[in-house]
């Protein structure tokens, strides 16, 4: 697909069909200034003006956030400009306005406007309501208690804005309702008040407890742990599902209740920068006394995001409302139109230039006519020579008559029939049962009702991960050891238990079984074992696992283990003593290599594992449901409790060193030193006798950083172990490599004292300590892999397989990393076996630059796009230098890396069948974006992609995304998160969809849709966009077809009626034309009219085609409706009008009455638009045969009643019509005659494309009316090779392996078939190299507080252990000496 370039007309229209109303009502904030927050002390002098008031630029914004349109004083003019927006409703208001002039008027005035009056009415009202429940959404959360300093004597002296005046509480306070009050000020938390998030302020002490929402963007004075340190859940913000470790600002941590926050002793001030939407950047000071500290991000708790495991936070509020980050990464609430009603606007415009030369062609030929006939004494021009009455201004009045006349040409009906059809469409949506989610009592909800024809026209998708795709839970599900593959055993999943159990989980061992854990978030974090190191409290949560979810469970892997524990007691030269070490060791290494902390409850049971990682989690409750428990820790000593153990026995080891994961490292390292203390029969992680000191380096990491790492030999146990990471990333599952060493005691403490030094280096510390790590990390012997599965939402890759086969492209936008956004790529069907991944990433300083990845990724695998060819986007010679410097620039392609493992990439990696994958980084995006060349070379080869995921992202980048592929190729968007991180993205979108997950309701309230699975995407754009869509697209044509049918006989008249603007029928006819004689059939299109049914949609995605190429709207469609009316007025006046032009059949004898002929051609008229509109109706149901056969009885019978009202009722033009025209054979011969041959060119040409050449929803309707128990679903996965084989689009590169090469996913814990991963290459833009994606990936905090405190620990005891071996070999050395002086002194004296 190409960026549309448009001519100068087009640019010009474009940008006044774009025109959004919300940038009138919506100011365009600019950057707020620096602020300084002032604590128990008073504000400088220079904050307050002459007048003794506080300047503008200290009086911050109020914490009440509204995401709503409209306030009670805008809702009027807003509305009003937004709908008359439609070009039609200032084409009514013009029309109402010039009948009220006497001259011009035919009925009452107030009638005229009437119609237009009710459609404003209805409209507004719908809208009224959509955004009452936006303003109940924003109160909800507004209205939010939050605990505040509550001592009287206490003020805040910094200054907010008055509160705005919501929608909601101006009605109540119109109607005298009194609207909600602040819930209990008085004390009730020692010292604290409960108040409204709304009422919060800059500068005011809050609490927050353990699991609540943040309200604002606070900095941190304490904690509840000894060390203040606090824990955050940020996959509201970043959608990173680990957990954020925070500390409190260390001269602050005296301010731990209530009493000392409001002593006046403790006054401080806060300075800031302005107002940021750098999600990672916080900067600022605070000062106490003359002593300043700075401040950062892992000082401050951001709005939306929620405390986890942290018994209490007391902190200063220092930005509200639109100043915090998540609100100014939020865009304001835009008003969404649909395409269909932008493309009728053109059409539209089309009718009324028609209008206007039929107007224009009136006046001048009338003009003319008078000129020429009123010199000759014309009788009909009598008296025609007053000022106002003349055949010089008569034209003009005839031009003005003309456009009253022929005003039905754009009918105002039409807008109030789509309203209301829309709003069946989203009761249609609310009301289907697949749709409905049971769990949690959820239906589909329409929140915007105008836009369910958008819904069968999307071309893209953009999807939030976190919540989204997945669960936000890590199961362990697969593992490979010892070259063995452990796969579970099938796990019957249910519906979670209204409560959880209280009983602790029981692992799986073949010893005496002890009492495993269970991994629960609900677990109060002060049930933490008390002599864990230095806490008191749960520093580390896990968020991964409930009581409902499963453990691993093998047979298998039970009977080895039980074979191990008899290995160990019988000779070591058993058979299975090889696989019994491996184990063993794979295990141990599992429930020690990681920072977990356990949960324990008042009686010493083990509760639930605490975990930053959910992947550590995982691995760690893995390992405690195969009998490796973790037992928690004392000060530096881990215990674990394995099947080898004898009952109420625990190995002990006592951890040395932690060497971190991080993104550059890909592997996490743990020293530990082996105990012999308190263990009875325990072995090492060899398999021999347990034996005290033994020190062992623990590793798990990406494969391809372990393998290069390992000792040589074993070369068959690592072919092996690769072949099942590739099994495993194949099913989609994360997956990690275990490996280990046992070192020396003098190789350690060389090592060791390097590594102290590199802790403490002054310059360049991270890589040193890199460097020092690396030299320990080798000669590692390999254990095996593990798999976990980030558990998606059900049905999530079939949803997005069946998406795919409709022509759908789905990018993934997240705040998640690369390796986890690849990983979930290949387990939702996003990236096939047989993609070829583009990974584009980086681009600071002393990277390569993100534009020369860019066109080195064009260059490489798309040289025949001809991107580069085009204006502007060669290559830069500044970028060429750059690379050149840095020493980046190649002159050769790039070429397949050699690891040291076998050869694994093939030469034709980059040309495989299963079409190119773009994956960009948040670095590497904000660099492209900041660039309109950067940005189009972007479009351009995201475009040649079948897909793209954006990663580490921020919710400001995701909307620039959307609005990237929107504006740059006018493409039709759809985007769909659960969190407030992806409201920016939705309201970017053309169609926002939120679902209701854990993550709160925040982009719920800002969406169009709101869903409870994401596989109701499917049904929602399948059968209700393609439904909804075809029908609003048929009946809008329709609508405008029967309107020129009416007015074409009235044109054709006015050559016979000297082009005078009058009426042709009895001006009630017209009247009732729109309102009862017409409506009905295309009112049962839009509500009742299927193309296919839902079962055969569903079935097969590739029917939604049409929708998406805009098959069912458009110009063409409307120019061949309009052409249609044309030439059926011409049949039908013109055969009236000559058969009636014959000698009279009236038996009196005189001339044929106008209205006697032209009510026939009224007759005829409703007769020929009904049908027709039910010949372009696919299925007839009860109601369209009652539909289209309403108006054609209405007209019969108000024909035979309007003719036979006397005049003594009232006066009627028609009174006595009935008597002649249903006598008379030229009525009974023109009605029928001219129905049938106006109808029959689109019947024959229906019946030929049906016949000759049908469609695939021609075929398709066919073998459903002929065999309809056939299974459509079941031919299309076959890929039958009858009739449905024409349904099946063809398959090209991009799209091969996503289409017919996937087989279903009947559970969520189903896999994909196993595809060799080898067949799609990974190439790393940044760096050049190639590899083979084996589905590493591992979620942790990357030099977080938390682990910066534990290295703090075990660096000061390892430095008091060398103090006291130095004193200790000092004193050994003096005694030697004195020992050395006395035995000289003895021979001396000999």
């Amino acid at each position: 697909m190409t960026v549309k370039k448009q001519g100068g007309f087009l640019r010009w229209y474009d940008k006044v069909a774009s025109f959004n109303v919300e940038s009138i009502f919506s100011r365009k904030r600019a950057v707020g200034p620096k602020r300084t927050v002032y604590v128990n002390q008073k504000l400088p002098q220079e904050y307050f003006d002459s007048k003794g008031k506080i300047k503008s630029d200290h009086v911050y914004h109020t914490n009440q956030v509204i995401t709503s349109k409209y306030t009670l004083i805008t809702f009027l003019p807003r509305n009003l400009l937004e709908q008359f927006r439609r070009v039609a409703n200032v084409f009514f208001l013009g029309i109402a306005i010039l009948q009220f002039f006497g001259k011009f008027s035919t009925i009452s005035p107030g009638l005229v406007i009437f119609p237009l009056l009710f459609i404003l009415a209805i409209t507004a009202g719908k809208d009224a309501y959509e955004d009452t429940k936006r303003h109940q959404s924003d109160r909800k959360v507004n209205t939010t208690p939050v605990r505040v300093l509550a001592p009287e004597e206490w003020v805040n002296p910094n200054q907010m804005k008055a509160k705005n005046r919501t929608f909601i509480r101006g009605v109540q306070t119109l109607v005298g309702r009194k609207p909600k009050s602040a819930p209990n000020t008085e004390g009730t938390d020692d010292g604290w008040k409960i108040e409204f998030w709304e009422d919060l302020r800059v500068g005011d002490f809050v609490k927050i407890v353990d699991d609540e929402p943040l309200p604002a963007d606070i900095l941190i004075c304490s904690t509840s742990e000894d060390d203040n340190v606090a824990f955050v859940e940020t996959k509201n913000l970043d959608g990173e599902t680990n957990l954020k470790s925070r500390h409190a600002v260390p001269s602050l941590v005296h301010l731990r209740d209530a009493a000392a926050c409001a002593a006046p002793e403790n006054a401080f001030r806060v300075d800031l920068e302005h107002p940021d939407n750098n999600m990672y950047r916080f900067n600022g000071g605070v000062f106490v006394g003359n002593q300043s500290s700075p401040i950062d991000l892992t000082m401050t708790l951001l709005r939306g995001t929620v405390l986890r495991n942290t018994g209490w936070v007391i902190g200063v509020v220092l930005f509200t409302g639109e100043d915090t980050k998540i609100v100014l990464n939020a865009g304001g609430t835009p008003s969404k139109r649909s395409k269909v009603e932008r493309q009728m606007n053109p059409q539209v415009a089309t009718n009324l230039i028609l209008l206007a030369c039929m107007a224009v062609a009136c006046g001048i030929v009338d003009s003319i006519l008078e000129q020429r006939d009123y010199p000759e004494g014309a009788p009909w021009l009598y008296n025609d020579n007053r000022p106002s009455d003349n055949p010089k201004i008569n034209g003009l009045v005839t031009w003005a008559f003309a456009l009253i006349t022929f005003q039905n040409i754009v009918p105002i009906s039409l807008y109030i029939s789509i309203e209301f059809v829309r709003t069946c469409q989203a009761l249609f949506i609310y009301f289907d049962g697949d749709m409905y989610y049971k769990k949690t009592d959820q239906a589909t909800l329409a929140r915007s009702w105008n836009l369910s024809d958008d819904l069968g026209q999307i071309e893209y998708i953009f999807s939030d991960k976190t919540g989204t795709l997945t669960q936000n839970s890590m199961v362990f599900r697969e593992c490979s050891i010892g070259g063995k593959v452990y796969s579970g055993d099938p796990i019957q999943e249910e519906d979670p238990p209204a409560s959880p159990p209280t009983s602790d989980r029981i692992p799986s061992s073949p010893a005496p079984p002890p009492a495993g854990p269970r991994n629960s978030a609900g677990d109060s974090s002060t049930a933490v074992d008390s002599n864990a190191t230095g806490n008191t409290a749960a520093s580390i949560h896990s968020d991964t696992r409930t009581a409902s979810q499963p453990r691993f469970v093998d047979a298998t892997l039970t009977a080895d283990i039980a074979s191990a524990v008899n290995a160990t007691s019988s000779s070591a030269s058993a058979p299975n003593h090889g696989h019994a070490r491996s184990l063993h060791g794979f295990f141990t290494v599992l429930a020690l290599c990681h920072t977990v902390l356990v949960a324990t409850d008042s009686d010493g049971n083990i509760t639930s594992y605490k975990a930053q990682s959910p992947d550590e989690a995982a691995l760690v409750q893995a390992a405690a449901d195969v009998g490796y428990v973790f037992r928690g820790r004392e000060r530096e000593v881990l215990m674990l409790q394995t099947p080898f153990c004898k009952p109420g026995t625990v190995e002990r080891y006592e951890l040395l060193n932690i060497l971190e994961f991080t993104s550059a490292r890909k592997r996490m390292s743990v020293i530990v030193r082996k105990l012999g203390d308190k263990v009875d029969g325990g072995v090492d992680v060899e398999g021999r006798d347990a034996g005290t000191g033994q020190l062992l380096l623990l590793t798990k990491g990406a494969d391809n950083v372990i393998f290069e790492r390992l000792k040589k030999g074993a070369d068959e146990l690592k072919t092996q172990t690769e072949d099942h990471l590739g099994e495993f990333a194949g099913h989609g599952l994360r997956t990690l490599t275990l490996a280990y060493k046992v070192l020396q005691e003098d190789e350690y403490t060389s090592w060791n004292e390097r590594y102290h030094d590199a802790t403490v280096a002054i310059d360049d510390r991270d890589d040193i300590i890199e460097k020092v790590s690396d030299e320990i990390e080798h000669e590692l012997r390999l254990l095996g892999a593990t798999a976990i599965e980030d558990r998606l939402q059900d049905g999530v890759p079939e949803t997005i397989a069946d998406l795919k086969r409709a022509g759908i492209k789905v990018w993934v936008a997240t705040g998640d990393k690369l390796e986890t956004a690849i990983a979930i790529g290949h387990s939702t069907n996003l990236i096939a076996n047989e993609s070829n991944i583009i990974v584009i990433r980086g681009g600071e300083d002393g990277t390569k630059p993100v534009y020369d990845q860019m066109v080195r990724a064009v260059e490489e695998f798309f040289p025949e796009s001809g991107i580069l060819e085009e204006e502007g986007l060669g290559m830069p010679s500044f970028h060429r230098r750059a690379s050149s410097a840095s020493g980046q620039e190649r002159a050769h392609p790039l070429r397949r890396l050699n690891t040291g493992l076998s050869s694994v990439v093939s030469k034709t990696n980059g040309e495989k069948p299963g079409g190119f994958i773009l994956v960009i980084d948040g670095t590497a995006l904000g660099f492209a974006l900041a660039d309109e060349k950067d940005k189009s070379l972007l479009l351009r080869l995201a475009m040649l992609c079948e897909g793209v995921i954006c990663c580490r992202v921020s919710p400001l980048q995701k909307a620039l995304v959307v609005k990237l592929v929107k504006d740059g190729i006018g493409a039709m968007t759809l985007a769909i998160g659960d969190g407030a991180n992806d409201v920016s993205m939705i309201q970017a979108a053309d169609v926002g969809v939120g679902i209701s997950g854990e993550e709160g309701l925040q982009a719920v309230n800002s969406s169009d849709y709101a869903i409870a699975q994401f596989r109701f995407l499917k049904r929602l754009l399948l059968v209700h966009g393609h439904w909804s869509y075809a029908r609003n697209g048929n009946m809008i044509l329709n609508f405008f077809y029967k309107n020129i049918v009416c007015i074409g006989v009235l044109w054709w008249f006015q050559i016979y009626n000297a082009w005078s603007s009058s009426y042709a029928f009895e001006y009630t006819y017209l009247l009732w034309w729109n309102a009862f004689f017409t409506i009905a059939p295309v009112i049962a299109i839009g509500l009742f009219d299927r193309l296919v049914d839902s079962d055969a949609l569903m079935a097969l995605p590739e029917l939604y085609r049409y929708g998406r190429e805009g098959r069912w709207f458009g110009f063409g469609n409307f120019v061949i409706f309009m052409l249609d009316g044309i030439l059926q007025s011409l049949i039908i006046f013109f055969f009236i009008r000559f058969a009636y032009n014959s000698p009279t059949a009236r038996s009196d004898g005189y001339a044929v009455y106008q209205y006697e002929f032209a009510t026939t051609m009224a007759i005829s008229a409703v007769i020929t638009a009904n049908l027709f509109n039910g010949l372009n109706t696919n299925v007839w149901t009860g109601w369209v045969f009652f539909a289209v056969f309403l108006g054609i009885v209405l007209v019969w019978g108000y024909t035979a009643i309007y003719s036979i009202i006397s005049p003594g009722w009232m006066v009627t033009p028609v009174f006595g019509n009935d008597h002649f025209l249903f006598r008379s054979a030229y009525f009974w011969l023109c009605v029928p005659f001219t129905v049938i041959l106006a109808l029959l060119p689109r019947y024959l040409i229906r019946a030929w494309q049906f016949g000759f050449r049908p469609n695939d929803i021609d075929i398709l309707r066919y073998i459903r009316k002929m065999e309809p128990g056939r299974d459509l679903e079941r031919d299309a996965r076959l890929g039958n090779a009858g009739a449905l084989a024409g349904l099946q689009r063809s398959t090209s590169n991009a799209s091969h392996s996503s289409i017919g090469s996937l087989p279903r996913r009947p559970s969520t814990s189903a896999r994909r078939t196993s595809m060799d991963p080898r067949t799609g290459s990974h190439t790393d833009m940044s760096t050049g190299l190639r590899m083979v994606h084996h589905g590493f990936d591992f979620a942790t905090e990357e030099h977080g507080v938390e682990m910066r405190r534990i290295q703090t620990n075990l660096s000061e005891r390892r430095q008091s252990s060398i103090l006291i071996a130095q004193e200790g070999g000092g004193q050994r050395s003096r005694l030697k000496n004195i020992g050395q002086a006395f035995t000289n002194k003895l021979k001396r004296t000999k």
